[in-house]
């Protein structure tokens, strides 16, 4: 016969809330009846059945972080394991699970519909109207990072134009005026949500405001603009050709990952940083200070993006009103820049 929560009070002379509390919350109930019970119940092979718990409960203990992409693409972006290291921060704090939810066969409304959880957060995905429309079905406390906070959904993120502006500023002050941008690919593979999209509007939207002041745009001559995805290997393999053919002086990247595959394409052709040229990125993920120089970038606070969500998620799980955040940023100048080369360079 099965065992039940009854059965194991019986046997450990305690109520069925002392069996309740000491498999949910061990701290109202003594140490000592906590481990009788625990033995009791792996003697008897009682499991609570988490089903009748969450409808007990009204919850199930758990989040949902929706992702634009694959798993095996996403966490090829390593700022990503930073923002989901500050969500398994408050949710190991919070003794809450923590369930990834890709698209489905490219899509994230199925993942919506189905997930077992007790709030989303969404990683670097705006919410389409038939986003919005399915999370609104569902009546669940939903959360965006780097999404459109005039959505009227709440959004942590980070000033993307002032930090963009902030950066490119700074090159445009060494005396850069051959510079390649690294843009974020605005479509994420395996997925038809718009990912990212507001994102790299916002950053170009900086880029733009700080050549302006100098005389130039993005549609100068000086300057050349190239999607990449968010990885070393996709910017290494773009820029080879590149840099073989029609060297400049400075490469931008609106990420980290992107400037590493920029380092890699450098030492493949013989140009040396930042003698020869100068790299920059965006969002000072740990590596970016480990680099051989050390990376020029943006420092954006990832983990506490991740952690701010989830406080967010569980503030409206209590009914709280919440609002959307932006966090500060830094430009962390290291020893990547310099101002451009005063000779011809030989590649």
């Amino acid at each position: 016969m099965k065992p039940t929560i009854s059965r194991i009070a019986e046997l450990a002379g305690v109520s069925k809330t002392a069996v309740s509390f000491a498999f949910n919350d061990p701290s109202k109930i003594a140490r000592s009846t906590y481990e009788r019970i625990m033995e009791i119940a792996e003697r008897e092979g009682y499991v609570p059945d988490p089903v009748a718990r969450s409808m007990t409960q009204k919850r199930v203990g758990a989040i949902g972080v929706l992702l634009p992409q694959a798993i095996q693409d996403t966490f090829r972006n390593p700022y990503v394991s930073e923002v989901l290291r500050g969500i398994g921060s408050v949710c190991h704090q919070e003794d809450l699970f923590l369930t990834i939810l890709p698209p489905v066969k490219g899509f994230l409304s199925h993942a919506i519909r189905t997930a077992v959880v007790d709030g989303f957060i969404a990683l670097g995905v705006e919410a389409s109207p038939e986003l919005a429309a399915t999370i609104r079905q569902r009546h669940v406390p939903f959360v965006t990072i780097d999404g459109d906070a005039e959505s009227g959904i709440p959004n942590v993120g980070i000033d993307d134009v002032m930090a963009a502006e902030s950066i490119m500023n700074y090159v445009l002050s060494l005396g850069h005026r051959d510079i390649i941008i690294l843009a974020l690919k605005s479509d994420g593979p395996g997925t038809r949500e718009e990912y990212s999209s507001r994102t790299v509007d916002r950053r170009s939207a900086g880029f733009e405001r700080a050549l302006q002041s100098y005389g130039l745009s993005l549609q100068s001559p000086e300057v050349r603009v190239y999607p990449v995805d968010v990885t070393m290997e996709a910017a290494e393999e773009l820029l080879i050709p590149i840099l073989r053919s029609k060297p400049p002086t400075a490469i931008v990247s609106m990420s980290d990952s992107a400037a590493f595959g920029a380092y890699l394409a450098c030492r493949k052709v013989g140009l040396s940083i930042p003698r020869d040229i100068t790299i920059t990125g965006m969002d000072d993920i740990p590596f970016a200070s480990l680099m051989d120089p050390p990376l020029t970038t943006v420092r954006q606070p990832g983990m506490r993006k991740g952690a701010y969500a989830v406080r967010t998620v569980l503030d409206l799980i209590q009914g709280r009103v919440v609002a959307s955040a932006i966090l500060p940023t830094e430009l962390v100048i290291r020893g990547s820049s310099a101002p451009p080369p005063p000779y011809p360079r030989d590649v």
